[in-house]
């Protein structure tokens, strides 16, 4: 069931991607942001109890509402699970972004380019060359695969129901909405720091993270150049910054990089003119416009690779 589940799940997006799903997302994000006004005292303990207030409510109604429909009927209960990896998943959305990104390369619109990233990164692209655009294309692309994806897709086949997956996918949303600020930035509601608030979700979202990151790595590592993927993700990925997704984020990067041939990271104009400084991440060539459809490529192989894996566990299970 669960893989059907996921399958459906990837259907449905693949078909039609409705725009009430990124307003689901901004709503939680809205819910998140109230929460944080309310109970940033600055201290973990707030932390925490303003993680619990966000997640503990939707991820128990969802294993609510699951165990009801399981008791009557598995149909009821997979048409449930499909709607809601469905809601959670957002596979089309990277590879929509990033189709929009390779057109306007292709066919030399830098501008559009650059609008395209900014809307999908929700930060200011106008300094960035064609260059600069595809490495960060690239970048969120791997990044967004793993959190959207994979991720969800790990939880949703480890726990019970849904909820596996409505945890994980709301911990990646609050810990983007709690980031502590970097410097020259607002530091946080009334002036106060994120840095303590915020420990509680990213140390649980370093620990919902610590096994998927590193299967998505192997999966890469797998569909790709192997040996330069594992060579980057041990010698590189841990000196990826907190600040730019953490270890995950690093693991994930490092091994789509070395998998896909090309260096990603490395520094970037800064918005005050200063260059933001970031370490390299692979030992290929320079990030052209045309390795944009390799990225997607490697998703996809990665993807394929996992649902076999899940099948075949699932045939183990099964088997008397």
């Amino acid at each position: 069931m669960k893989l059907i589940a996921i399958l459906a799940a990837l259907g449905f997006e693949q078909w039609r991607a409705f725009d009430w799903r990124t307003g689901a997302e901004r709503a939680f994000r809205g819910y998140a942001h109230a929460i944080e006004l309310h109970l940033n005292g600055g201290t973990r303990g707030q932390g925490a109890l303003a993680l619990a207030v966000a997640v503990v409510p939707l991820a128990a109604a969802v294993a609510l509402v699951a165990w009801l429909l399981v008791s009557l009927h598995p149909l009821l209960a997979l048409v449930f699970d499909v709607a809601v990896l469905y809601l959670l998943m957002g596979f089309r959305h990277f590879s929509h972004a990033l189709s929009l990104i390779i057109a306007a390369l292709r066919d030399g619109d830098l501008a559009a380019a650059r609008r395209a990233l900014a809307g999908w990164r929700g930060a200011s692209s106008t300094d960035l060359s064609g260059h600069d655009v595809a490495r960060l294309a690239v970048e969120r692309g791997l990044v967004d695969a793993y959190r959207q994806v994979f991720g969800v897709v790990f939880w949703f086949v480890v726990l019970p129901g849904p909820v596996g997956a409505v945890i994980y996918r709301l911990t990646t949303l609050v810990a983007s909405q709690w980031q502590a600020a970097q410097p020259g930035e607002d530091p946080g509601p009334l002036g106060r720091s994120l840095d303590a608030f915020g420990y509680p979700v990213r140390r649980l979202l370093w620990l919902l993270d610590w096994l998927p990151s590193r299967l998505t790595a192997l999966a890469f590592a797998a569909v790709g150049d192997f040996e330069d993927a594992i060579y980057c993700w041990r010698a590189q990925a841990r000196h990826w910054p907190e600040a730019q997704g953490g270890s995950a984020a690093g693991i994930v990067l490092a091994t789509g990089a070395g998998a896909l041939g090309v260096r990603l990271g490395g520094p970037l104009p800064g918005v005050s003119g200063e260059p933001e400084l970031r370490p390299d991440l692979g030992i290929g060539d320079a990030v052209e416009p045309e390795v944009l459809p390799s990225a997607v490529g490697l998703v996809w192989r990665a993807l394929v690779l996992w649902l076999l894996l899940v099948l075949l566990l699932l045939l183990a299970n099964w088997a008397p």
